[in-house]
C-alpha cells in the first residue's frame, strides 16, 4: 500500500537541521521499524508571500512509504511523536499521511497542492480539505501552521508533477562526462531529459556532469534535466546537467 508522508516547518533560523533532514530521519526509522520501504524525498516550493510565516524557503518535504494497512497507525503516530520531539524550538510542523488508493477525490488534493503554490491558505481550510478526501492532517507544536504545507506537499507529490528531489546524486566527479545509461544504473533516475524540448536522451549519449546533480519529478518519474554544452565537453559530452538555479521553477 503506497502511502505519502509529508512534513512541513518544523525548523527555525537558528537551527542547521533543516525540515528535508528531518524526513530523511524519519524514513529511516519508519523503514528500521520494519514499517515499509520508503522512496527518496521531494522538495515542493509553497507560495512565498509576506503573510506566510517560514523559514527560509517555504517548502514540504515528501516522501512515499510501500507499507501495509496494519502498520499505517503505527505510522502516523510515530510520524507525531517523531516531529513533536525533533522539532525546532518555535517551528509550527504540520505531518500528512495519505493513502492515494483511499482518496476520495484525488484531483482535489493534487489542486490544493497546486494553489498552495500561488496563494495563502489557512489551516481551517487545510483540515477541512483533508477531512473531506479522508487523508490524516496533524499539528505538533507552535501554531500548528506547518499543517497547510504538509497537506499541499502531499498533493504536489500526488500530481508527480512536481518537486526536486532531495540532496546531490553522486555518480562521478564534477566536470566527468557519463553515459545516459550508467546514470541510470547507479542511482534512481529513470529517464534523462532535454530541459529545452522534452526530448529523452538514448543510453549512449554522454552527459557532463555539473557541481551539483539533482534530479526532480516529473510524470511520476525521477528525470534528470539537461542543457547542451556551447561547445563539446569532456569525451565529446555534447549534453550538461542543469544547475540548482536552472531547476528552480520545480
Amino acid at each position: 500500500m503506497r502511502t505519502l508522508i509529508c512534513i512541513d516547518d518544523t525548523d527555525n533560523i537558528d537551527i542547521k537541521r533543516g525540515t528535508g533532514q528531518l524526513a530523511a530521519l524519519l524514513a529511516e526509522e519508519i523503514a528500521s521499524q520494519g514499517w515499509g520501504e520508503c522512496e527518496p524525498i521531494t522538495r515542493h516550493q509553497l507560495f512565498v508571500h509576506p503573510d506566510v510565516p517560514y523559514t527560509s524557503h517555504n517548502s514540504a518535504m515528501c516522501f512515499a512509504v510501500d507499507t501495509k494497512p496494519e502498520y499505517l497507525e503505527d505510522i502516523i503516530r510515530y510520524g507525531g511523536e517523531f516531529l513533536r520531539r525533533e522539532r525546532a524550538a518555535g517551528s509550527d510542523p504540520g505531518l500528512c499521511v495519505a493513502v492515494p488508493e483511499q482518496l476520495t477525490n484525488p484531483g482535489w488534493l493534487i489542486a490544493y497542492g497546486f494553489s498552495a503554490k500561488q496563494q495563502v491558505l489557512n489551516k481551517e481550510y487545510a483540515y477541512s480539505v483533508a477531512a473531506e478526501l479522508g487523508v490524516h492532517l496533524s499539528e505538533h507544536g507552535g501554531t500548528g501552521d506547518g499543517v497547510v504545507g504538509a497537506l499541499a506537499g502531499a498533493g504536489l507529490r500526488l500530481s508527480g508533477n512536481d518537486g526536486r528531489f532531495r540532496g546531490k546524486l553522486t555518480i562521478a566527479m564534477p566536470g566527468q562526462a557519463v553515459t545516459v545509461a550508467d546514470i541510470c544504473a547507479q542511482t534512481y533516475i529513470t529517464k534523462v531529459r532535454s530541459k529545452a524540448d522534452g526530448r529523452f536522451l538514448t543510453p549512449n549519449e554522454l552527459v557532463e556532469l555539473g557541481e551539483a546533480v539533482k534530479a526532480v519529478l516529473i510524470d511520476r518519474e525521477a528525470v534528470l534535466l539537461v542543457a547542451p554544452l556551447p561547445t563539446p565537453g569532456a569525451r565529446g559530452a555534447v549534453w550538461r546537467t542543469c544547475s540548482k538555479e536552472e531547476l528552480k521553477a520545480y
